[in-house]
């Protein structure tokens, strides 16, 4: 089965190995060379004008605007299908934006999954996402060959696109929340001078963990903000699930915060980095010094 790979990043290089690893044909595109080239040496090809249709592409880019251009804008990925394939889009968007999305596959003739994923670098690196899906009977089946090999788990959430993008929202709200939580707990412990490493170490096998907090709270105490995912991607995903709820009169005060902390931290200067540098900006709120910030 042949694999385009639109979005070369930190999940979609995982995603695209993966399929490589799984003996798909792929081939990738990403703005940033360097990353096809990473794909190249893993057995997969460069994009070229001149290929032959494909039966699946892979969208793993970064938000709706980004997924229209890159699926039916000029040279868009959607004309490099052939007729009944599918295109499986990972871009946390919003559910109606989805469902647009997939009205404008069909209209090509072509199947649409809505899928976001969640896992991070790592588990897109073994093929073992989490991939929320939505859509129709036989856009699951064009794409499960594909599913298989990215995903450890594959939730089947409605048969149309929506309920895939919605289920992420949820997603994204709690992890927001609990990246905010987590810098918030450090800068606090630091306060009271506690040794991160310790507050780390203690809360990771106490009833206030969170995945979040044992994955991230490692970056802060090495003091190594290099972006896995970025600050600023939560100005996307906490302002798309604040965007759902004012759509349905829902209060929702504790994304809304955590929201306006990542902006504050981003209007910092803090947008570029790891978004577990939202620690710092709340230790610089007290005067508090953590790793890599001193």
């Amino acid at each position: 089965m042949s694999v385009y790979c639109v979005g070369l990043g930190s999940m979609g290089l995982g995603m695209a190995k993966s399929l490589v690893r799984a003996g798909f044909e792929v081939c990738g595109f990403d703005p940033a060379a360097s990353q096809v080239d990473l794909l190249c040496e893993a057995g997969g090809k460069r994009f070229a004008e001149d290929d032959a249709p494909v039966e699946v592409v892979v969208c793993t880019v970064l938000n709706a605007q980004q997924t229209r251009t890159a699926l039916f804008g000029e040279n868009g990925a959607a004309a490099r299908l052939c007729k009944g394939g599918v295109i499986i889009s990972c871009a946390t968007v919003a559910p109606a934006f989805a469902s647009e999305m997939e009205a404008e596959a069909e209209a090509l003739g072509l199947l649409y999954l809505d899928a976001p994923i969640s896992g991070g670098a790592v588990k897109a690196a073994e093929g073992r996402l989490s991939i929320m899906a939505s859509g129709t009977e036989a856009a699951f089946a064009a794409a499960e060959p594909a599913l298989e090999a990215m995903a450890e788990t594959v939730h089947r959430l409605g048969d149309r696109a929506g309920p895939g993008s919605a289920m992420k929202a949820v997603n994204q709200l709690l992890a927001g929340v609990h990246i905010a939580a987590m810098g918030e707990a450090l800068a606090f412990g630091a306060s009271q001078g506690l040794d991160p490493a310790q507050v780390v170490d203690v809360v990771s096998v106490s009833a206030g963990t969170s995945w979040m907090f044992e994955n991230r709270g490692p970056h802060v105490v090495q003091g190594d903000y290099t972006p896995h995912s970025k600050v600023d991607i939560w100005l996307k995903d906490l302002g798309i699930v604040g965007e759902i709820a004012a759509a349905s009169d829902l209060p929702v005060p504790i994304s809304a915060n955590a929201l306006e902390q990542f902006k504050a931290a981003s209007a910092a200067g803090l947008g570029d980095e790891d978004d577990a540098a939202i620690a710092k900006y709340f230790a610089r709120q007290g005067g508090v010094k953590l790793p890599g910030d001193e």
